[in-house]
């Protein structure tokens, strides 16, 4: 039975927080719980403190902001590719959007390129192509059917530029490659927040604009058509904004799988279909998740970190399994 929208996005709210403070606090360093809000309104004063404070602003709430809100534009992005392709299993990878940003990251640490700025440009130059590649293919014929058949072949020549640089890299890079495809939001600095966070706040706002053309896709093409929705000027506007969302957070983060594939699932089990609360409680789910998923990351094997991509396929890959075994009973 559906519960009331407002009330789960407001209890999903809380649960941030709490998460969000509960993250903050933990971590190879402790901090107590009590001084965390103290340390950010007050300047230190004694040594604990002194440190402390420095962990939790320069270490501790840039991985945070990140996590909230790659967690939150990934969860977004699932939830708009299931509306779009009416396909429960379809996530932002599925159009060559996560193995295109992949592939060029992995290229330009093979090649020689070092650090964020020199990484990142390529991991989103990649997600564009790829995804520019995919729809320019998947428009040779009307639906939806060739779009998601030219994605699972761009996804196959991106898995296999992986590998051929994969093969050619170095023990070194091969590190840094191994890292880099599981995931880390180890990179999180105030200054790329600085133009990450706007940037997905409003490409994220564009996306919420369409949430009654997504319901209409709910009755099927056809149905949308004769309601008003010029649908093939919708499907090229929310492809390019999911390649343009999740295109930077690949560059920053790596590829980070499931969440845009599960917390959709989650969030309609109390919600129900219905995009115009779905969307926004997705959001906020998201952000849960991926806060929780790099809280486990960092503190299940102190002193060291486990890559995050292992942490959201672990729990992403069981849930697969028992919505199956669910929906077959």
């Amino acid at each position: 039975m559906p519960r009331p929208p407002l009330a789960v996005f407001t209890a999903l709210c809380a649960v941030l927080v709490v998460s969000a403070l509960w993250a903050s606090a933990s971590g190879a360093l402790s901090i107590p719980h009590g001084r965390l809000l103290p340390l950010l309104w007050s300047g230190a004063t004694d040594g604990d403190d002194v440190i402390w404070r420095n962990v939790l602003i320069e270490v501790r709430l840039p991985r945070i902001v990140l996590a909230v809100t790659a967690g939150a534009a990934l969860a977004l992005s699932g939830a708009v590719m299931q509306a779009l392709f009416r396909n429960p299993l379809a996530e932002p990878g599925l159009i060559g959007i996560s193995l295109g940003g992949a592939a060029g990251a992995v290229a330009a640490i093979v090649l020689g390129a070092e650090g964020l700025f020199g990484i990142a440009p390529a991991a989103f130059g990649g997600s564009l192509i790829a995804t520019a590649l995919a729809y320019r293919l998947g428009t040779l014929r009307p639906g939806v059917a060739s779009l998601l058949l030219a994605g699972v072949a761009i996804n196959a020549i991106c898995a296999s530029i992986v590998g051929f640089f994969t093969y050619q890299a170095s023990d070194v890079q091969l590190r840094n490659l191994t890292f880099w495809n599981m995931g880390s939001l180890a990179g999180a600095t105030w200054s790329m927040l600085a133009w990450l966070v706007p940037l997905v706040v409003v490409i994220c706002a564009l996306m919420l604009r369409d949430w009654r053309a997504m319901n209409a896709l709910l009755l099927g093409e056809r149905e949308a058509q004769h309601l008003g929705f010029d649908l093939a000027r919708l499907r090229r506007r929310l492809i390019v904004l999911t390649a343009l969302l999740v295109g930077p957070l690949v560059a920053v983060t790596g590829t980070i799988t499931f969440v845009g594939l599960v917390v959709p699932h989650l969030i309609r089990l109390p919600l129900g279909a219905d995009h115009r609360w779905l969307l926004p409680n997705t959001l906020a789910g998201g952000a849960i998740a991926l806060t929780l998923a790099d809280w486990l990351a960092r503190t299940v094997v102190i002193p060291a970190e486990l890559p995050i991509g292992i942490v959201t396929s672990l729990v992403g890959g069981p849930f697969l399994l028992w919505m199956l075994t669910r929906r077959s009973a």
